[in-house]
């Protein structure tokens, strides 16, 4: 067993503007289906640990909703956890986008970061949409945030540059145990994670308009006769989106359901058959008791 005193070890906030694809690089690096993606902004509504472990280090990423201005209960309570994580943290990735200018929004994330004083690694993710002119303007811009520890051009999608920055993660770490044993990737419980991967499903079928609307509220795991069974309701606030989720003759929910089987399947290693049923919760983002069951 390797002694506390020569083991590196933190707590690494993934701190960014929301869609600069933080959760696929929290699922690259651990090297597990974790967190749901999507190229919709708000996909992550809570904080996902995800367990990164060397041969002598441990690096515990936490994917956090991006920073942005609350506008309802549920991104205020979205808000507050990106807040009290960075506070928490022992170090962070500051991640950007290779093919968006960087902005104000980019600065705001530089600037908490600084002011917690942890060291910042910078990520500037999505190089493989970039073309050649855009990058090196990039890293320019991106050097003149913050102080740092390293800049990693990457992309989480395809692999490119990953290697490099998994490298690099223990130089943000210090002298410290394990938080989690050898072989756990995550702290999510297994509804969570169903949570995650079926309204990730919904996400990457449905319109534009609608995801903000949606949750996710799973009712149980069971086992099956073969492998386990999900129950769960997804959430709507009106009428309208019921049927929208639903699709003509019950078409996309089926769709939805059977995209949620095989990443569950694939998460956990055994068949997963999905019960789905949309219901109507109006108003559901801005009741507290709510937000409370689903974890938010």
């Amino acid at each position: 067993m390797t002694p506390v005193e020569s083991f590196r070890s933190g707590l690494v906030v993934l701190a960014g503007r929301p869609n600069m694809g933080k959760s696929t690089l929290a699922n690259a690096l651990s090297g597990r289906h974790l967190a749901g993606v999507s190229a919709r902004p708000q996909t992550t509504r809570r904080r996902i640990s995800a367990v990164v472990d060397g041969p002598d280090w441990q690096a515990v990423l936490l994917d956090l909703p991006g920073f942005q201005r609350p506008a309802d209960a549920l991104t205020a309570r979205m808000q507050r956890t990106v807040e009290q994580n960075v506070a928490d943290s022992d170090a962070a990735l500051l991640v950007l986008s290779a093919d968006e200018p960087i902005g104000g929004g980019d600065r705001f994330v530089a600037e908490r970061l600084r002011a917690a004083g942890v060291p910042v690694s910078i990520v500037i993710n999505k190089i493989d949409v970039a073309t050649p002119d855009q990058l090196a303007p990039q890293i320019e811009a991106a050097a003149g945030l913050l102080d740092f520890v390293s800049i990693h051009p990457v992309s989480a999608r395809t692999g490119e540059g990953m290697d490099a920055l998994r490298a690099g993660l223990p130089e943000l770490l210090v002298e410290g145990p394990r938080f989690f044993p050898e072989g756990v990737v995550t702290d999510q419980t297994e509804e969570e994670l169903a949570g995650e991967l079926i309204r990730e499903a919904a996400l990457s079928h449905l319109r534009q308009e609608l995801p903000h609307a949606l949750a996710v509220d799973v009712e149980d795991i069971e086992p099956a006769a073969e492998g386990l069974v999900v129950r769960a309701d997804l959430l709507v606030e009106h009428e309208s989106q019921k049927g929208i989720v639903i699709g003509k003759g019950g078409r996309l929910i089926r769709e939805i359901g059977q995209a949620a089987r095989g990443a569950l399947s694939a998460a956990w290693g055994t068949p997963v058959h999905t019960d789905l049923r949309v219901k109507v919760r109006r108003k559901w983002r801005e009741d507290e008791s709510m937000l409370g069951r689903l974890g938010l």
